[in-house]
């Protein structure tokens, strides 16, 4: 109860910031008058500010409330949501198609990825991403055996197969890591985004695993140029990656 009465404060405030109801530079009320205004504790409270602060919608000044540093809400991969949880979270319309589902065995790169013994079969799947009706990704990701079958199962437009993966079978990302990088259209690409041949894309490859460590997906996601923007917020106590849409 006390997660879910956390993530309703925070979602309340996000979108009191997002509506302009805190301009930039605003405070925030203090914890004790939030509290009091939801009939929660102050530890609710600061689980809900530190998630806002966690995206980056809010920070705070030596003895000072907590203000609002800006009107847009970031997805942190800290978080590990799904593309279409964060997609949605910014207000966008996520839609998605299979275009391909092959069971072929592994290459030595995605072997090494998902731990499996070179030439283990995995589920290869290639599928476009749109955002607003606009073709924005091309996703292409090999998934260990054990979780193949699943994956077969699933609709044609399934909207995100890790939260299908949760849903359905019990099978949770728990870490995640990333790698960006840049590189030119290639036919295919070209093709499903509507762009030119050797047009620039952003992309990110990643592995997906569980809470003991098991990899589930290994993703070579590229995005079409000016739709998705990553930054990095650097620290002294952690460097949190975030995506967030640009300029289209």
């Amino acid at each position: 109860m006390g997660t879910v009465r956390y993530l309703e404060i925070a979602e309340a405030l996000r979108a009191a910031i997002l509506s302009g109801d805190y301009p930039v530079g605003a405070q925030l009320p203090s914890e004790s008058d939030l509290a009091a205004r939801w009939s929660a504790s102050r530890g609710t409270v600061r689980q809900a500010v530190a998630t806002l602060a966690a995206e980056g919608l809010i920070g705070s000044r030596q003895g000072a409330r907590r203000i609002v540093l800006r009107q847009e809400r970031r997805h942190s991969f800290g978080e590990l949501n799904s593309f279409a949880q964060w997609a949605e979270g910014v207000g966008h319309e996520v839609r998605s198609r299979f275009l391909s589902r092959t069971r072929r065995p592994a290459t030595a790169e995605e072997a090494e990825r998902l731990a499996l013994v070179p030439g283990t079969e995995i589920l290869a799947v290639l599928r476009l991403r749109l955002l607003d009706g606009e073709p924005t990704m091309v996703e292409r990701t090999a998934y260990a055996d054990w979780v193949a079958t699943a994956v077969e199962a699933m609709p044609l437009d399934c909207r995100s197969v890790m939260d299908g993966l949760a849903a359905d079978s019990a099978i949770v990302a728990h870490y995640g890591e990333h790698l960006i990088d840049a590189l030119a259209a290639g036919s295919e690409d070209a093709r499903l985004l509507g762009i030119r041949r050797g047009s620039p894309l952003l992309r990110q490859r990643h592995v997906s695993a569980t809470n003991t460590g098991r990899p589930i997906e290994w993703s070579d996601d590229r995005y079409l140029a000016g739709s998705v923007t990553f930054s990095v917020s650097n620290s002294a106590v952690a460097t949190p990656l975030e995506r967030h849409a640009g300029d289209r």
